[in-house]
């Protein structure tokens, strides 16, 4: 069905088309019924995965449409980026469509509910998702870099109980200040903080099993050296694993939208060579064991099948969605 409808989300402001898809989704979650699994499951760091396609931050910012988008067939849902306090975001617009690129940029800057209101959502829901929720956290946009462990870890104590997975966005090109939290010293002492936080919520809360695994998402735009370094500071200091990659801020040449100049984090199809190398080499960097995700530009199980190849345990996929429709996921999970 979404061939006929494309055309009349793609004449609406791709805000308003969000969040008019976000509606239906809502709707399709309170349907009786759950979606049959497709594809292979898997077992990681104690969590199961019924398959490997998992849905990216970014599309459900506030865990509202869990229960619909878990009937799309995914494997694993992640909702954020989400703030310690509630956050309107950058100014509109901020959200565009390069439609003969299959691309997006955004420059969203984390508008979310707050961490309170998405635990409270995703307690709700709970019973009606048969996957993996992930919660992807981040700072306010008022917090200086220096002092951004804080809001970190109030977003972790918030969501721990309700969190099956937890990623820790140092990535976004669109927070100021975000980035420099990616610089590995940075990285070290901020993930060191959340990892004896999360011991100390594991003590207050044994009934939580497993731990929520935490994860650090990177940007597709560190150079290797500083990738490498990057990765290994992270998990040297506790994560379990790392989300390759974010948005980027490069254009490529091969862009030829008007709106290629808009500023912002660049998503979408032209995104994947930069992921699928980032994904190659956080492999190489930390060798076997650590859990990798690999996201960007992913929108055929060819790419799936490509990024699984470059050392990927999962993938997410988010852009893609809005250029071939749902039934993507079903199609990809059944080629992986």
């Amino acid at each position: 069905m979404y061939s006929p409808l494309r055309p009349l989300l793609f004449a609406l402001p791709p805000e308003l088309a969000h969040k008019l898809a976000l509606a239906a989704l809502r709707g399709f979650g309170m349907w009786p019924g759950a979606a049959p699994s497709t594809g292979s499951s898997t077992e990681l760091l104690g969590l199961s995965f019924p398959n490997r396609i998992g849905l990216a931050a970014g599309l459900d910012k506030d865990g509202t449409a869990v229960a619909g988008l878990a009937k799309l067939g995914f494997g694993f849902l992640e909702v954020g980026t989400v703030t310690p306090r509630p956050q309107p975001g950058n100014p509109k617009p901020r959200l565009f469509r390069l439609k003969n690129d299959s691309a997006l940029i955004n420059r969203m800057g984390f508008n979310s509910a707050g961490a309170a209101a998405v635990a409270a959502s995703l307690r709700r829901l709970r019973g009606c998702i048969p996957v993996p929720v992930g919660v992807n956290i981040g700072k306010s946009r008022d917090t200086p870099a220096d002092a951004a462990v804080g809001d970190y870890l109030a977003c972790l104590a918030t969501v721990y109980t309700i969190a099956d997975y937890i990623v820790v966005n140092l990535s976004s090109p669109n927070t100021p200040g975000l980035r420099d939290l990616q610089a590995a010293d940075a990285a070290r002492a901020l993930v060191g903080e959340l990892v004896a936080e999360r011991q100390r919520l594991s003590a207050e809360y044994p009934e939580k099993a497993p731990v929520p695994p935490l994860f650090v998402k990177i940007a597709p735009d560190l150079a290797p050296d500083d990738l490498q370094a990057t990765v290994l500071a992270a998990l040297g200091a506790g994560a379990d694993g790392i989300v390759a990659t974010n948005t980027t801020v490069s254009r490529p040449a091969s862009l030829r939208s008007d709106k290629a100049t808009e500023e912002g984090g660049l998503s979408g199809r032209p995104l994947f060579p930069l992921a699928l190398d980032a994904v190659r080499r956080t492999r190489d960097a930390v060798g076997e064991g650590p859990v990798i995700v690999g996201v960007g530009g992913i929108a055929s199980a060819a790419d799936a099948t490509a990024m699984f190849e470059a050392g990927a345990d999962l993938v997410q996929v988010y852009s893609a969605l809005v250029f071939e429709g749902p039934a993507l996921v079903r199609r990809m999970a059944g080629g992986s």
